[in-house]
């Protein structure tokens, strides 16, 4: 999946906006979406109906039913041409049997009344996720779309049955007034013979022809949705303004460099008058005499030493030591000037070592008392914790990473795949890439992990040449699991002979 390959901007966009751009994708591939809708749909309910003539109701509740598996065309066709991919109508056709391996069974069961439905398909179908991890993900992509999704499915729901309705009266306003004269509608709606049963398939005909239209538009939607919260999460945008930014300056800045360069060449430094080493230290020296000086003085520096008790700001006349001529009474003056006597200091200094020594007694006393409950606590504190083992996934990206499931040589094994089984060739080596990097490099995957993260712990193992063979096999393993395109003949080979270096050589060791 190259986002530079893009036929739609990449921005952040609200629910709803996301939702309009799913239309407008929609629209921009009508033909192809809505004819192969119909080329797969209508086959089939015709098929039903012909079975369950004498049931039409049973009959378009099955085709109804059966939506979650058509919805999956029109997605694998919005995926491959979001990157310019369009497949034409046959082999679109072609390729929806395909599709139908991944979790039919649960799409038909009990998440077939879910109403996330079609945002919650690209996740099962594009990104292959079952179990907890499809769980993990959905959680951190449901966070702010669940709301936009299910009013996407309540407000389809609501299209499609004012559009039935919308259609047979349509089909009643073109009935000929002499004909309509003569019906007696109430006998066709309570009539349960067989001659009057093409009405009720006359109108699963029309539900049918309103499926062709909107379902494509339906899904379109929760498409854009899932790509909307893909670009928020993973900053899709950034990327692709980097990427520009780089292209944009990497002609430029080669031409710049050599301007300032020259530049710089013509520029001579300014002839400076000599001046006497000595005179200048001199002048250096004095000068930050003067400054010290001028620091020592007030208002710079105000020193004043206070060793006795006092009220607030006093006055120089209460300071004085002259009895009865400041503002406190006289026995009130005479009990500060005790207080500030040199007894009265060694006084204060016993009481001190006093409380100190009793708060010092009292907690040796605690301790002696205690003893035996804190040796136990001690001991118990000293017992080195069990370090919980995280488990190692037994599965990434829906691929079995477990090291028998493996063969010897996966490079070989590979080779002889490519030609009638390419894509499980290059997912063989991507399963033992994983298998590697989980089980000889120890890195911290988790289930819910994406390629780019996985790709952001490789980087951390700061092996340029593990690194680039990652980058390049993930970016091929994306372009088949999402855009459905392998790797040229070339790719194939080098992927191979890269695998053998890197991991035939012993560089993990």
């Amino acid at each position: 999946m190259r986002l530079t390959d893009a036929s739609v901007v990449i921005r952040p966009r609200t629910s709803w906006e996301a939702m309009d751009l799913g239309v407008l994708m929609a629209r921009a591939h009508r033909r192809l979406l809505m004819g192969s809708w119909a080329m797969v749909t209508l086959p089939i309910f015709t098929l039903l109906t012909v079975l369950l003539w004498e049931y039409p109701s049973f009959s378009l509740f099955l085709f109804w039913w059966l939506k979650p598996a058509f919805d999956r065309l029109p997605l694998y066709i919005l995926s491959k041409a979001l990157f310019g991919e369009i497949p034409s109508t046959r082999q679109a056709v072609r390729h929806w049997p395909r599709l139908l391996k991944g979790q039919l069974l649960a799409s038909l069961t009990w998440r077939r009344l879910s109403l996330s439905r079609s945002f919650v398909l690209p996740v099962n179908q594009l990104e292959g996720l079952d179990g907890p991890a499809r769980q993990k993900r959905l959680g951190v992509l449901l966070q702010h779309n669940a709301g936009a999704a299910r009013w996407l499915t309540t407000i389809g729901m609501h299209l499609e049955i004012g559009l039935w309705f919308g259609c047979m009266a349509l089909f009643y306003l073109f009935i000929p007034e002499q004909l309509e004269l003569d019906w007696d509608w109430q006998r066709m709606a309570l009539a349960s013979g067989s001659n009057d049963l093409w009405v009720e398939h006359l109108g699963n005909a029309a539900y049918a022809l309103i499926l062709v239209f909107w379902e494509p538009i339906y899904v379109a939607c929760g498409f854009s949705l899932y790509l909307n919260r893909r670009t928020v999460l993973e900053a899709w945008d950034l990327e692709l303004i980097f990427r520009s930014l780089r292209q944009r300056l990497s002609g430029i800045v080669p031409l710049l460099l050599l301007v300032v360069g020259l530049m710089l060449a013509q520029v001579t430094p300014p002839a400076m008058a000599a001046e006497p080493v000595g005179s200048k230290q001199l002048s250096t020296r004095s000068a930050g005499q003067s400054i010290q000086e001028v620091l020592e003085h007030p208002p710079f520096k105000n020193p004043e030493t206070v060793t006795r008790y006092r009220f607030g700001e006093e006055k120089t006349a209460v300071r004085s030591k002259t009895k009865g001529d400041g503002k406190l009474p006289a026995w009130l003056q005479a009990l500060l000037d005790n207080l500030n006597s040199n007894a009265f200091k060694h006084v204060a200094e016993g009481l001190k070592i006093l409380l100190w020594s009793l708060l010092i007694g009292a907690i040796a006393l605690l301790v002696w008392r205690y003893r035996e409950w804190m040796r136990t606590f001690v001991q118990r504190s000293r017992q080195p914790l069990p370090k919980a083992v995280k488990p190692v996934p037994a599965q990434l990206f829906g691929l079995d990473l477990g090291v028998e499931t493996l063969p010897e040589d996966i490079a070989g094994t590979a080779e002889q795949l490519w030609s009638t089984q390419p894509r499980e060739a290059l997912g063989l080596l991507y399963r033992g890439l994983l298998s590697r990097l989980l089980h000889e490099f120890n890195l911290p995957l988790k289930n819910a992990d994406t390629e780019g993260q996985v790709l952001e712990h490789v980087h951390r193992l700061q092996q340029p040449q593990l690194l680039a063979f990652s980058d390049e096999l993930t970016r091929h393993w994306q372009n088949l699991a999402y855009g459905h395109r392998l790797p040229p003949t070339a790719a194939q080979q080098q992927l191979c002979n890269d695998w053998r270096v890197l991991f035939s050589s012993g560089m993990h060791q």
